[in-house]
């Protein structure tokens, strides 16, 4: 079983971009995916100002902590204290196993923290752990849903 989810990844590191859409792929994870390259930029993204007016509520946010303008506690903070947002599991995915990178994550409320292996086949096997549990196992809030 492969859910359709939609996902924003915020990420500044081109390589790491690359890395990780072609995780994707040869995890043949389908899902629509959408890039944001910094914090200022995944705040309006969320929030659909200016360029991003169309962009589509995301299922799942895989959020780098080190970005320019906003770092990523920064990002999560605002994302969980929204109430329009809160409920978007986000996942830590970053370069940095720095204690306090995950302690300040977790704090923030992130919903996972994965530091990003540097070899290839490690890395799409954390992407496919991903995609099993987060896509294929469990259930994603709709935030469009009212009750």
């Amino acid at each position: 079983m492969n859910r359709n989810c939609h996902i924003l990844l915020v990420e500044d590191n081109e390589g790491d971009i690359i890395l990780t859409l072609e995780a994707f792929k040869d995890v043949k994870m389908i899902n629509s995916i959408d890039v944001v390259r910094d914090g200022e930029r995944a705040l309006r993204y969320l929030a659909k100002q200016s360029e991003y007016s169309n962009a589509i509520t995301p299922d799942l946010i895989l959020l780098d902590i080190n970005l320019p303008k906003l770092d990523g506690i920064e990002v999560l903070q605002n994302v969980k204290e929204d109430p329009k947002l809160s409920l978007i599991p986000v996942i830590v995915l970053t370069t940095s196993n720095d204690k306090r990178d995950i302690f300040d994550s977790y704090k923030a409320h992130a919903n996972c923290f994965i530091t990003k292996p540097v070899n290839y086949s490690n890395f799409t096997e954390v992407i496919k752990t991903l995609k099993d549990f987060w896509i294929n196992i469990a259930q994603l809030p709709k935030i469009n849903f009212s009750v």
